[in-house]
């Protein structure tokens, strides 16, 4: 459901900025040049152009996941005793996303230059520390008592586990590169026919 959500209000802020572009952005000056026998020449110039209105509008997309990895992690604990051992063993599910937030880019960040658009998005990163769905935690085994702090030290093993295993550099690598797509499909999309995206490393 929240990633449905998440397309879903990408899809509306989209279509906002394209509405925006449409009507804010492309000049089109039509200039008449009469000559002695009184003929018209019309020359138009296509000439692009992005207000700080429309880059105000793509920054407040905010946060732009470019790859979405489900994780399942099991994690255990043991507990020696004098008669028994103790054993909590719990099974944790996650999303880890990893994009970009357009709220944290620079200044000059998207600028026209000559008949091209270009772009430097941020740098790619995870975007949530807080990826573990808590409600779908499962408690696999558990036998003695257990304190608050037993569990969050799971839970923190578990997160440990999980963004060794997603955060790697091909993944890095992986969300770059639809960043660069999807962000130029958009720029092509709301009227821009020359882009060019780049991310910071």
């Amino acid at each position: 459901m929240q990633k449905n959500i998440i397309k879903l209000l990408l899809g509306v802020t989209v279509t906002a900025v394209a509405v925006t572009v449409a009507v804010m952005t492309l000049r089109k000056a039509t200039v008449e040049v009469i000559d002695s026998a009184a003929t018209v020449e019309t020359v138009t110039d296509k000439a692009i152009d992005i207000t700080p209105t429309v880059i105000k509008s793509i920054e407040d997309i905010g946060e732009w996941a470019f790859l979405e990895i489900d994780n399942e992690e099991i994690v255990d604990t043991v507990r020696h005793g004098f008669f028994s051992d103790d054993r909590l063993v719990r099974i944790y599910y996650g999303t880890v996303r990893i994009g970009i937030n357009l709220k944290e880019t620079h200044e000059g960040w998207m600028a026209v230059e000559n008949d091209t658009l270009k772009a430097r998005l941020p740098k790619v990163r995870l975007l949530d520390n807080n990826f573990i769905d808590e409600t779908r935690t499962k408690a696999f085994i558990e036998t003695g008592k257990w304190s608050h702090q037993d569990r969050k030290a799971l839970y923190d093993r578990a997160v440990a586990k999980m963004k060794k295993r997603c955060l790697t550099k091909e993944n890095y690598k992986a969300a770059q590169d639809n960043a660069i797509e999807q962000f130029t499909a958009m720029l092509h999309a709301i009227g821009y026919d020359k882009v060019q995206v780049e991310v910071e490393r």
